[in-house]
């Protein structure tokens, strides 16, 4: 029998405990007021939404706290949700950059000191296709051009951070994606893809063609640092943007999305937070078939919050989150076996509204719309000569979110925010001076901390390992011309280094350490 645990106990007991709490930054919002800028370009890449290839110039809105001085701040990613379709076309009332929980997610994360960026992706794929080959095909590539922006994002700010003026007070090692639905696919698979061969997997093989659905050389690399280019016609279907920089990740956020393959996830990733409702009819809560919401079509096997944990868990990926007792984490844990990092919602079922014999479960109680607006526009799936006022887009959306409203909505992320905050905290350590410069000398050696770097030169991964008790803090990859090229959050006495988009050649790898720092030569063959 399933155990609950209200998230109203949850609150109760923890705002008498913020009540005699100093206010902390990152762990509460200190700031009353945030600074919005909207329709910064960030990447220039090509769409298919139309049919034909078209350069789509992609945008983010960018949101900060008012009147912060610090800047030195940790960066959040945020994706919306959406198919992969636009709003409306999609069959919802959501899939934008201004989606009520988005703005107010980002709104929260900038009162807490982050520095949020909304960013756009690139939309588009064929979900009415009758060949299960097409929908898989044109959906695994809607995802792949998504993780493709999220990296062109990442280095759009490491770029201006590192060797720009640093406009957006980033710190270019604490960086976190979160996805909202559909977003939440991007955000995982942006945290874990390392190379191509990874998304060769037998799912996403044409059983047809036996070809692969992403193709390298046609659609370019997973990290936006290669062109596409389809033989067949010579439309060009990848661009690059802001090559040189680093794309991996601290940490993922997943709010009822999945991840295409949990083979995707390794030792070299950064840390996971997952939201989901098991009964969640779309996005599976465990490893199922993906339902999409547009047609109801089942399309491709993925792995949901709970299996993704269940790899996350067995990783350690999660350890530095330590241990926290607040009233969040106990609901959480009342309903997660275990899983630190996974927090479930159980919703119950509620009738169908055109057939009452029927229980829908819910999807996203974070969720919430205009009813006003959308109570006012016709759904495609409402039955012939139904009247608007009886089957519309706020009717439709209300089958798995009968109770949506802005109360509902913001008591869910109250707890999301709740369980985020003291575990983005201790992961990305998130103390005052933590994006500070290292003012110690390279004063250490390999033979004191017993650092061993093997295979080098490699062809693919290098470990780094230490000794228990001289645990690496951060290692940075510089190339010969003194750029940094990467910056991996370690705290850890072991760490995987992926070739990735690095070309073959020298570099040099700068590990810090609490007593120093020491360089060493890598070769990429």
């Amino acid at each position: 029998m399933k155990k609950m645990l209200t998230l109203t106990l949850a609150l109760t007991v923890l705002a008498s405990v913020q009540l005699a709490a100093q206010m902390t930054r990152y762990l509460d919002p200190v700031f009353d007021e945030v600074t919005v800028d909207t329709d910064i370009p960030y990447a220039t890449n090509i769409s298919i939404l139309t049919g034909s290839p078209m350069r789509e110039t992609l945008m983010l809105d960018l949101y900060t706290p008012t009147g912060d001085t610090e800047t030195n701040r940790p960066l959040v990613i945020l994706f919306h949700t959406g198919n992969f379709l636009p709003q409306v076309a999609n069959g919802g009332v959501s899939g934008t950059r201004e989606d009520l929980p988005v703005v107010e997610c980002a709104t929260r994360l900038a009162k807490l000191g982050y520095v949020c960026a909304v960013a756009d992706y690139r939309l588009g794929w064929n979900p009415v296709s009758s060949d299960i080959n097409v929908r898989i095909n044109t959906l695994i590539n809607a995802a792949y051009r998504g993780v493709q922006d999220a990296r062109s994002c990442v280095r759009f700010f490491r770029a201006d951070a590192i060797d720009g003026t640093n406009q957006y007070g980033i710190c270019p090692e604490r960086v976190v994606y979160w996805g909202i639905g559909t977003g939440g696919y991007i955000s995982t698979a942006a945290n874990a893809l390392d190379s191509y061969g990874e998304i060769v997997l037998p799912k996403f093989i044409d059983t047809q063609t036996s070809l692969p659905f992403v193709i390298r050389e046609v659609h370019g690399d997973p990290f936006g640092t290669q062109i596409g280019i389809n033989p067949a016609n010579g439309d060009t279907l990848s661009l690059i943007n802001t090559p040189g920089y680093d794309y991996k990740s601290q940490m993922a956020v997943n709010m009822g999305g999945a991840i295409g393959d949990t083979s995707w996830i390794d030792a070299s990733d950064g840390a996971y937070i997952g939201f989901h409702v098991p009964d969640d009819p779309f996005a599976p809560y465990m490893e199922d078939i993906l339902t999409v919401p547009t047609t109801g079509d089942l399309i491709v096997e993925v792995q949901g919050s709970y299996t993704l944990m269940q790899k996350v868990d067995a990783l350690g990926l999660n350890s530095r989150f330590g241990t926290i007792n607040d009233a969040f984490t106990t609901a959480a844990n009342a309903n997660n076996d275990g899983l630190e990092g996974l927090f479930p919602f159980l919703r119950p079922t509620s009738p169908n509204p055109f057939d009452p014999t029927v229980q829908e479960p819910e999807a996203s109680p974070w969720d919430w719309w205009d009813s006003d607006f959308w109570s006012t526009q016709p759904h495609p799936n409402c039955p012939m000569g139904i009247p608007i006022s009886v089957c519309n887009f706020d009717v439709i959306s209300r089958i798995n979110n009968t109770d949506a409203s802005p109360e509902k909505g913001n008591r869910y992320l109250d707890s999301i925010f709740g369980y985020f905050a003291p575990r983005a905290y201790a992961h990305l350590n998130l103390v005052a001076d933590f994006c500070a410069p290292v003012s110690v000398k390279e004063n250490l050696t390999a033979q004191q901390v017993n650092l061993e770097v093997r295979p080098n030169p490699s062809a693919t991964d290098i470990l780094f390992s230490t000794e228990v008790g001289s645990p690496m803090q951060v290692v940075e990859v510089y190339n010969l011309s003194g750029q940094l090229l990467r910056s991996s959050v370690v705290e850890n006495n072991q760490f995987t280094l992926s070739k990735g988009d690095l070309a073959t050649g020298m570099y040099i790898a700068r590990i810090r350490f609490e007593d120093g720092v020491l360089t060493q030569k890598l070769v990429f063959e």
